[in-house]
């Protein structure tokens, strides 16, 4: 399905426009007058393209564009996106909504038989083939084209990421090749995918020859993959020398529905899906309690698509079309700010406070350094690195990450950093008509049943934060 779908969208990359198709006619129609009408409309029209003109060099620009396109809409190009579903389980967002596969990850019972997850997991699943592919045919028929290869490479990793952070333990990657047959991949637990997403940011950067972007942007994806793994030394090693100001985009318009910014389609566009949240389940971060740039919002009275939720805040950081943030300058400052903590000295600590309120005063716009002085304890010093860092990643995907990690490197109970107790005494008070009933445990989404089709597949491996 995955190389069909792929095929269709690049018929449709490459189809003529509207003006081309009647100029085209108007030639065909003067060049073959004399042929009769059955013989110039009896064409075949294949459901897809083969396979052929993509291993060419002229295919290697399709192909990268699709997997362009297919890991932005995995990432934040859909209502139900990584940045969404993530944000959802954490304590960024909650469901405004009646579908019952997204009302169970907001309340952390999330099930094998889910459509939304689902979703996210093809979309980032087709986007890694994709990666694979495209890396493949470029290295094959254009070696020259090295940052175009490097780019598949560093969007691969991401995706690597994405699933080890999102899902619980066990995923694997199948593929299919031109004649369709598909060969199922091994299970990886999440600290291979880690692993995995580590070497592949190495190649991309091999790889990225006068791409800063490409560069750049798997300096980020190695640091965040190596931070996982709990190698905070070598994680500031890879971060350093990213600058403050790079970032690295999703890019989104109105051509089509799948091109939009997917955060402000759930969280932002009439009567929502989702809606951004503060103090989720009394352990949540206060997001919304005080004016912060890195939190733009604005009150509303906007009701959500279950029609009970009124008042919905409106997350104003991502419009219509407004680029999506896979990664930036200021968290591979963090990155290394977070290894600068290990220590667990008072000068550790202190250095850390120094260099968060560096990063504050010297945003664009300024923000006011933290008051007072830095923590006197590591268990507060930690807190606040966390809350720091959750402020300034709000609602592009890494908070579900950055919250697992809080349990699995830093000894936190569950319950005191998810969302617990009763859904319906959760969130900002100006929002009425939350869920009801009480969180589950769980701390990840479930790789969707459909990956049973897999023989080597039985479950997830464990689902440990």
């Amino acid at each position: 399905m995955t190389r069909i779908q792929s095929h269709r969208r690049l018929m449709d990359m490459l189809t003529p426009t509207r003006m081309g198709l009647t100029l085209a006619g108007a030639a065909l129609l003067t060049v073959l007058g004399g042929c009769k009408a059955s013989e110039v409309l009896n064409v075949t029209t294949p459901d897809i393209l083969a396979p052929g003109p993509f291993n060419t060099p002229t295919g290697t620009d399709p192909l990268r564009f699709g997997v362009i396109s297919d890991f932005t809409v995995g990432f934040d190009g859909n209502t139900d996106s990584f940045t969404t579903m993530s944000g959802d389980m954490a304590d960024e967002m909650v469901a405004s909504d009646t579908f019952a596969e997204r009302l169970s990850v907001n309340s952390r019972t999330p099930a094998e038989v889910n459509s939304s997850t689902e979703a996210v997991f093809r979309a980032l699943q087709q986007a890694h083939s994709g990666a694979i592919k495209a890396a493949a045919v470029i290295g094959a028929t254009q070696p020259t084209q090295k940052w175009q290869r490097g780019e598949m490479y560093m969007l691969r990793g991401f995706v690597e990421i994405f699933l080890a952070e999102g899902f619980c333990s066990g995923t694997s990657f199948s593929t299919a090749d031109d004649n369709g047959v598909v060969t199922y991949g091994p299970v990886n637990s999440s600290t291979a995918l880690y692993t995995m997403a580590t070497a592949s940011f190495d190649s991309a950067m091999a790889l990225a020859d006068t791409s800063k972007r490409v560069l750049f942007g798997s300096q980020i994806g190695k640091a965040r993959a190596l931070l996982n793994l709990g190698k905070f030394t070598e994680s500031a090693a890879a971060a350093t020398g990213v600058p403050r100001t790079f970032q690295l985009f999703t890019f989104h318009s109105t051509a089509s529905t799948r091109e939009q910014n997917g955060m402000w389609n759930a969280a932002a566009n009439g009567s929502s899906r989702y809606s951004v949240v503060t103090k989720e389940g009394g352990n949540g971060l206060p997001y919304l309690a005080t004016p912060d740039p890195r939190i733009p919002w604005a009150p509303s009275t906007r009701i959500g698509f279950n029609s009970i939720s009124t008042n919905l805040p409106t997350e104003t950081k991502f419009g219509q079309t407004t680029n999506g943030i896979v990664g930036d300058g200021t968290e591979a400052q963090l990155d290394i700010l977070e290894a600068r903590l290990q220590g667990g000295t008072q000068a550790d600590r202190d250095a850390v406070f120094a260099g968060l309120n560096t990063l504050r005063t010297t945003n664009t716009p300024a923000i006011a350094a933290i008051a007072g002085s830095s923590p006197s304890t590591q268990a507060a010093a930690v807190d606040l690195y966390f809350q720091e860092r959750a402020y300034w990643t709000w609602l592009t995907g890494h908070r579900l990450g950055d919250m697992r990690r809080l349990v699995r490197q830093y000894g936190r109970n569950t319950e005191t950093v998810f969302p617990t107790g009763l859904i319906a005494n959760s969130g900002t008070p100006s929002v009425t008509g939350q869920l009801s009933g009480t969180y589950g445990t769980a701390t990840s989404m479930v790789i969707p049943f459909a990956e049973r089709n897999n023989p080597n597949y039985t479950g997830c491996l464990d689902t440990k934060p």
